[in-house]
């Protein structure tokens, strides 16, 4: 995740302990140097909904091989022995689980910080209340546009007005709550109403996402934005974001899945203030760009644990045999013993970047999705050729 907020104002919110700090820097197998990983956790494949851009390839019923409440419990354990700070809920949607209250609250008793990613159609005002009663620490919503166009993205008509009265329900009773929002072309120019939104609604957090190409995502590739359009789309939040601050309205904006976006913002500081980006350059030099397999991973319904939540189809083993913490360490996975030591293994552009300790190749997943080679440059950077190699 790159902060904008943090970035452009050195405002601080939790997650920013965990991405720009000097003991996040060198991490090598946890979000800091005391810890263990954030970790996102698939604990359904059961959705109601049928996303377009679904990288679990969730459907309408759970998989047969979902952990049961007792596995459930024992992974839970496992996560907090190797002091995992976050734990990420999502699905599938999370909210399908039965059991997914009672997991909750054994979470947060062991010490672990539960944020819930979720479609928000199933959050009426008692599941908002019991999620706030429990310790849920953060509710993220996805919205890909309003009204309409959000409908059409997520497959079922309704899906926004639900969802916004998710939102409404834990903003009425103090669950901090945010909006979760994948970029692409059929719904970049929903921006303008997504902000509005988040005004009208005192909506206090939003995430944008860069399209990964994984899942039913896959098939989206020609739906991504070009370059050009990436660096405009940057332009408009960067804006959007200094437009909050001169409100005076506390709101906390970040993008995610594009490591990209943290040098073009530095670049675009460096002719305009040039204090403030050497202070951006400090900033993304203790982040270290994308930290999949080190600072992120994700396990899924069954079990298995994966670099991220985005290369399901790369598995490093089963918490079910084995605890994660010993997954986790264990090096001789080529794949992770790769992604803790990648630059030698990048290839293209990626390889001869300038800027590589501060963006560490991006996402492999869109790399390994266009070109079928793990290591490939991420077809999805939006530096020009002469910005990659250092000449601005």
């Amino acid at each position: 995740m790159i902060s904008l907020t943090k970035l452009l104002f050195d405002d601080s919110y939790f997650g920013d302990t965990l991405r720009y700090s000097q003991a996040a820097a060198g991490a090598k197998a946890g979000a800091r140097r005391d810890c263990g990983p954030v970790v996102v956790w698939n604990c359904t494949r059961a959705c109601n909904l049928k996303c377009r851009h679904c990288y679990a390839a969730a459907g309408p019923m759970p998989d047969n091989e979902e952990m049961d409440n007792g596995a459930a419990r024992e992974f839970l354990e496992q996560l907090a022995a190797f002091r995992v700070p976050v734990l990420l809920l999502s699905g599938g949607e999370p909210l399908a689980r039965p059991d997914i209250f009672d997991l909750i609250a054994g979470a947060v008793q062991k010490g672990l910080r539960v944020t819930l990613s979720t479609n928000g159609t199933l959050i009426d005002r008692n599941t908002a209340r019991e999620l706030k009663k429990i310790g849920v620490s953060y509710v993220g919503v996805s919205l890909d546009g309003v009204e309409e166009r959000h409908d059409t993205f997520r497959g079922q008509k309704g899906a926004f007005a639900a969802a916004l009265e998710g939102i409404r329900n834990c903003l009425a009773i103090g669950q901090r709550v945010g909006l979760r929002f994948t970029i692409n072309r059929a719904n970049v120019d929903q921006l303008g109403e997504i902000f509005y939104l988040m005004k009208e609604e005192g909506i206090p957090r939003a995430c944008f996402y860069h399209l990964v190409y994984s899942g039913r995502g896959s098939e989206l590739v020609a739906e991504d934005l070009s370059q050009e359009e990436s660096r405009a789309t940057m332009d408009r939040l960067i804006d959007a974001t200094r437009r909050l601050k001169e409100q005076g309205r506390e709101v906390e904006i970040l993008t995610v899945d594009n490591h990209a976006d943290g040098i073009y913002l530095y670049l675009q500081l460096r002719r305009r203030d040039p204090e403030r980006a050497a202070a951006v350059l400090e900033l993304l030099r203790l982040n270290g760009g994308n930290r999949s397999g080190i600072a992120i991973g994700a396990v899924d319904w069954a079990g298995n644990v994966h670099p991220d939540q985005f290369t399901l189809h790369h598995t490093l083993g089963n918490v079910r045999e084995r605890p994660f913490g010993e997954i986790w360490t264990d090096l001789s996975n080529h794949l992770l013993r790769g992604l803790r030591d990648r630059k030698p293994l990048l290839k293209g552009r990626c390889r001869t970047c300038a800027w590589l300790d501060m963006c560490n190749g991006n996402c492999r997943a869109r790399a390994e999705s266009v070109t079928g080679d793990f290591w490939e440059s991420d077809p999805a950077c939006y530096l020009t050729d002469a910005e990659i190699a250092g000449k601005y």
